[in-house]
């Protein structure tokens, strides 16, 4: 079995005069938010094997964040390719880095994680499934399980959504 959990990036600042949408940072709510879905997958066991992140300085600024609880000895991969990638190029982002680890985690950007989320994840907990379809918020996390025991085979209407957590659900703002 193979687990994927998606964790889009956490709440940034539009406040940075002169600043490309690459380079934007986290704002107070983002930097608060990060550290307190990272200790509830720490503490429910979401911890992956190995990390494809964005590029850009938001979700880089998550990743940091969310290490501290969850890190072991993992590989973790840069990608500047997520930055503008649609739910396709999500779904090619998983398949080219999952490698041999049984769980991944994907840290990127919107409109493309609810699209790949919606893509490998049509059926699952129906209430997950509703929430995740309302809003997929800064900070959200998907979590999707597969049968298949090869990254490269995963695709469309593979997987089953089993979870779906916001800031907001596990107790806190956002």
């Amino acid at each position: 079995m193979l687990r994927l959990m998606l964790l889009r990036h956490a709440k940034s600042s539009w406040d940075v005069p002169g600043k490309a949408d690459f380079d934007r940072p986290l704002n107070e709510r983002g930097r608060a938010a990060a550290p307190r879905m990272a200790s509830y997958m720490a503490e429910n066991g979401l911890l992956p094997e190995r990390i494809v992140c964005s590029a850009a300085l938001r979700a880089v600024e998550t990743l940091a964040l969310v290490l501290p609880p969850i890190s072991a000895d993992m590989e973790i991969i840069l990608s500047r390719r997520l930055y503008e990638a649609d739910g396709e190029g999500y779904l090619t982002a998983v398949r080219e880095a999952g490698g041999t680890a049984a769980s991944l985690l994907l840290v990127g950007h919107n409109p493309a994680m609810e699209d790949v989320a919606g893509l490998l994840a049509p059926v699952g907990d129906a209430v997950a499934l509703a929430e995740m379809h309302e809003k997929f918020p800064t900070a959200g996390l998907a979590v999707i399980d597969f049968d298949g025991p090869r990254w490269s085979d995963v695709g469309p209407g593979a997987g089953r959504l089993i979870a779906f957590h916001t800031p907001k659900s596990i107790g806190g703002d956002e």
